[in-house]
C-alpha cells in the first residue's frame, strides 16, 4: 500500500480527499476530472489489469467539482478471478493517499417495480452474498479495527446531500438496499425473488466489498446505483449486457452531474 502511495506521490501534487469508483457504463466521468495524472492500472505497484466489459483501467487523479480526486475509470470485479484484497486494494491506497470519503457508482438489476431503468438508488445499507470478505485474514491494526461497525455502512448524511441535489437536478433518486453475489451469470427468476424476499431493491456484483473495506479503514462512503434492467421474478425477460452499457451510457451524463454537484456542495 505504501510502495503504491509512494510511487503516485512522486508523479503528482494531488492531494486527493475524494476517492471515486466508477463502474459499468459510467467511467466517462472521469473524462471531466480536471487530470493531473492519468496511468492504466497495471503501471501502478500492487494494482491488478481491469478486464470488465466497458472499464477503461485507468487511475485519474486530478480536480472535479472543487475537490481533489482520485478516479478508478473502471473497477475490479471479485469474477474476474482477482481475490477481495486484489479488488479492494486501490480502496486502501485511495486512504494511503488522504482520502478521507468514497464515492462509487455501478449498474444494477432492480427488483423493485417502483424503480425504472435510468434511475439512481442512492445505497443505504447492503447484503453480502458474495461468499467472500475482503477483511478474512490477519488484521492489521494500522489499516482498521479487527470488527468494524458497519451501522452506517453508508454515509446519512451523505445521502441526505446527494438526494437533495438529485431533488435539484430533477433526476429520479430513490434510497435502496443493495444485495451484492459473486457473478458473473445474471440472477434466475426464483433468486430474484429469493433476494427481493431478503429485503433488497438492487443487485449487483460490486461496491460492498469497497464499502466494508473504507468503513475499515474510517472513510465516509456514498453508494450509487444506476438500474440498467428488471429483475421482476414473475415477469423477467432475458437481459442483454449490450442493452445494459447501454442505459447506463444514456443516464451517465446526468450521473456525472449529480457527482459533480455533490462534491460542490459537501
Amino acid at each position: 500500500i505504501q510502495n503504491a502511495a509512494e510511487f503516485l506521490r512522486r508523479k503528482t501534487k494531488i492531494k486527493p480527499e475524494f476517492g471515486l469508483i466508477l463502474g459499468t457504463g459510467l467511467g466517462s466521468l472521469a473524462d471531466k476530472v480536471q487530470a493531473e495524472l492519468v496511468l492504466p492500472y497495471d503501471q501502478i505497484p500492487g494494482f491488478v489489469r481491469s478486464t470488465a466489459t466497458s472499464h477503461a483501467g485507468k487511475l485519474v487523479l486530478g480536480e472535479l467539482g472543487g475537490k481533489q480526486v482520485m478516479a478508478m475509470q473502471g473497477r475490479l470485479h471479485y469474477y474476474e478471478g482477482y481475490s477481495m484484497q486484489q479488488i479492494t486494494f486501490p480502496v486502501r491506497v485511495m486512504r494511503a493517499m488522504g482520502c478521507h470519503s468514497l464515492v462509487m457508482s455501478n449498474a444494477v438489476g432492480s427488483m423493485n417495480p417502483n424503480f425504472v431503468r435510468g434511475e439512481i438508488g442512492v445505497l443505504v445499507d447492503h447484503i453480502n452474498l458474495m461468499g467472500d470478505n475482503p477483511l478474512i485474514g490477519p488484521n492489521d491494526d494500522e489499516l482498521g479495527p479487527r470488527f468494524p461497525d458497519m451501522s452506517q455502512a453508508y454515509d446519512r448524511e451523505y445521502i441526505e446531500r446527494v438526494l437533495d441535489v438529485a431533488m435539484e437536478l430533477k433526476l429520479p433518486a430513490h434510497k435502496a438496499v443493495y444485495v451484492a453475489v459473486a457473478g458473473p451469470n445474471l440472477e434466475t427468476a426464483a433468486e430474484y425473488r429469493f433476494l427481493r424476499a431478503a429485503g433488497a431493491d438492487l443487485v449487483g456484483m460490486s461496491m460492498v466489498p469497497e464499502d466494508i473495506v473504507a468503513v475499515h479503514g474510517g472513510m465516509r462512503v456514498l453508494g450509487l446505483s444506476v438500474v440498467t434492467d428488471m429483475g421482476l421474478a414473475d415477469a423477467l425477460k432475458p437481459a442483454k449486457v449490450e442493452e445494459i452499457i447501454a442505459t447506463a451510457n444514456r443516464t451517465e451524463p446526468r450521473l456525472a452531474e449529480l457527482v459533480i454537484r455533490f462534491l460542490q456542495k459537501v
